[in-house]
């Protein structure tokens, strides 16, 4: 862990290109509210679309890792804790997070499921990995305004405290299961472990749509298109882009450039599904690049 672990001594273009390959991510991610809603929109249940978007990304995964020679192979033990900590995690992660639209909006789960950059953070320093020094607070702060300029204050009238309960814990659990695929990551290849990765949440999902019997077979031919864009764009490559952004930024550095995403998931809303993009969102979106900007800045050690 020690040898991938960013350190403030980092040299720019490492930085650059880290950022790069999470704000590649972001755009995939940002994707999947919407990618999500056009499959459910042509009939599908919920855990059904999840079923098929985590089963054939693992296939398109385990197709390309076993395509590739790599000088050794996993040991069946870690691979075993991949599938049940990556790919169980993932899928518990996304689970808490969609339960809380039961009981609170989506603006309010937004608000609070993108906090979970202050959770990395604690979780950093409390493992003294990282420090969070007064820039890496500035953006903090800068990433946590954008948030609440996009989706607005939270909206405490007549909500179910359990929607916060389960939006906030998936902010914490996101805030500890960043730093956790950083340490499990070592050296080995990205592709194999999120192969793995993929393999679990495949799993965990199929069993989900299992128990509440509504899994499909027979699919339209729109959802489909949606569940192939949606297991490409917005799961394969972005996990993959993902974990190679956090060993180059760490997990403090690419968590505050991941909340991005809402801004893009307005501006992609605004173009697939014709949805207003507001001043309000902008001045979001300008407050997380800023935090962004930031991050890149060097500090200067003084001998």
């Amino acid at each position: 862990m020690s040898d991938l672990a960013p350190r403030d001594t980092d040299a720019t273009p490492k930085l650059g290109t880290g950022t790069g390959y999470t704000l590649l991510a972001a755009s995939g991610f940002a994707a999947v509210s919407i990618l999500t809603s056009l499959a459910t929109r042509t009939g599908l249940s919920l855990s059904t679309v999840l079923a098929w978007r985590y089963v054939l990304s693992a296939v398109v995964l385990v197709t390309w890792v076993g395509s590739q020679t790599y000088p050794k192979r996993m040991r069946a033990n870690e691979a075993l804790r991949w599938m049940a900590v990556g790919g169980g995690g993932q899928a518990l992660l996304v689970y808490l997070a969609l339960s809380s639209l039961a009981y609170i909006s989506a603006a309010t789960l937004a608000f609070l499921f993108y906090t979970y950059p202050a959770w990395v953070a604690v979780v950093q320093t409390v493992r003294g990995a990282e420090r969070l020094d007064a820039r890496r607070v500035a953006a903090l702060l800068l990433s946590f305004t954008g948030t609440v300029l996009m989706v607005g204050m939270l909206d405490t009238r007549g909500t179910e405290w359990r929607g916060y309960a389960l939006a906030l814990g998936a902010a914490m659990l996101y805030g500890a299961f960043i730093p956790t695929m950083q340490w499990m990551q070592k050296d080995w290849p990205v592709a194999v472990t999120s192969a793995y990765s993929k393999i679990g949440a495949g799993f965990c999902f199929l069993v989900l749509s299992a128990s509440d019997r509504t899994f499909q077979f027979a699919l339209p031919g729109p959802a489909w298109a949606a569940i192939i864009a949606l297991t490409l764009w917005s799961t394969v490559l972005p996990s993959v882009f993902f974990m190679m952004g956090l060993i180059r930024l760490g997990p403090v550095r690419t968590a505050i450039v991941s909340t991005v995403e809402p801004f893009l998931t307005a501006v992609l809303g605004a173009l697939v599904l014709g949805q207003p993009l507001t001043l309000r969102t902008v001045g979001g979106g300008v407050a997380i690049v800023a935090a962004v900007i930031v991050l890149q800045f060097r500090r200067t050690r003084v001998a």
